[in-house]
């Protein structure tokens, strides 16, 4: 049966190729975007494509209900796939560009699926899954707020699923280490914005970390294409058990393992050192 979902993040990365593929595998899918100049090159591929800016909250609600109905009222999985990474010390990083990091990644994402539920529970089933991080389980140094943003949306997921046990609703998260996509690019414009080097402690480490985001191509090793998270999403949406947990990329396998078996100062030297 043609499944109706609901992909967020949809401008490049994990988001489009999530979307293209299952609009090609014959779903009804509606692919939101932030900025109105994405939704050309989305429609000539044959999307269907809406604006939604997830730290917009007055126009969500209106823009929920616009979906529900281009659904007739049916929506079968939502994928909460819009986030950005801001760069930075902890200790450089001012209370609003927090704000902002959290009301993307968190206050956003979970708003969305609040409005999603309601149509969810009277349907007796639904699939939402949340796109989180190998950062959403260990801290990587200078990534703190995206840190602490998937720290925050893993918890909710976990309070979520316990709370909707026996609904009929599946929650699950995906949890990615390096993947091709626009991702690094639009995190250096974030430290761009919000981070001034030269005045900071932490000056070196900023100049090594700009060379990292401006590096074309992969640039950490096992980068695998977006389209391994897709297939973790599809299982996810398609199942009749749904992992709660889906792993992509060998560095999430390795840390997941590691997080559980070694001491945690032991962990922080890994850490510091592969950071």
């Amino acid at each position: 049966m043609q499944k109706h979902i609901l992909i967020t993040g949809c401008s490049s990365g994990i988001g489009l190729a999530a979307a293209l593929q299952l609009h090609q595998r014959g779903d009804r899918v509606i692919a939101t975007v932030r900025r109105q100049a994405d939704i050309a090159p989305l429609t000539e591929q044959g999307l269907e494509v809406l604006l939604l800016d997830l730290d917009n909250a007055d126009a969500m609600p209106a823009i929920v209900a616009d979906i529900l109905q281009r659904f007739d009222g049916r929506i079968d999985a939502l994928f909460n796939n819009a986030a950005y990474g801001q760069p930075g010390a902890v200790e450089d990083l001012s209370r609003n560009v927090l704000r902002q990091q959290f009301e993307t990644n968190v206050f956003g994402t979970q708003a969305l699926t609040n409005l999603i539920l309601p149509a969810m529970r009277q349907q007796g089933h639904g699939r939402i899954i949340y796109n989180s991080s190998v950062l959403g389980f260990v801290s990587f140094p200078y990534r703190g707020a995206y840190n602490a943003s998937k720290y925050a949306l893993e918890g909710l997921a976990d309070t979520l699923r316990l709370e909707l046990h026996d609904s009929g609703i599946h929650i699950s998260l995906i949890e990615p280490g390096p993947i091709e996509s626009a991702f690094r690019s639009n995190a250096f414009t974030k430290y761009k914005e919000n981070i001034t080097p030269e005045k900071r402690v932490h000056r070196q480490q900023y100049l090594a970390m700009e060379k990292r985001l401006s590096t074309v191509g992969p640039a950490v090793p096992f980068t695998l294409p977006a389209s391994a998270v897709v297939k973790k999403l599809i299982h996810a949406i398609d199942s009749r058990r749904p992992k709660i947990r889906y792993y992509v990329t060998l560095p999430t396998y390795l840390f997941a393992i590691l997080k559980r078996f070694l001491p945690h100062r032991l962990l922080d030297v890994v850490l510091r050192k592969i950071s």
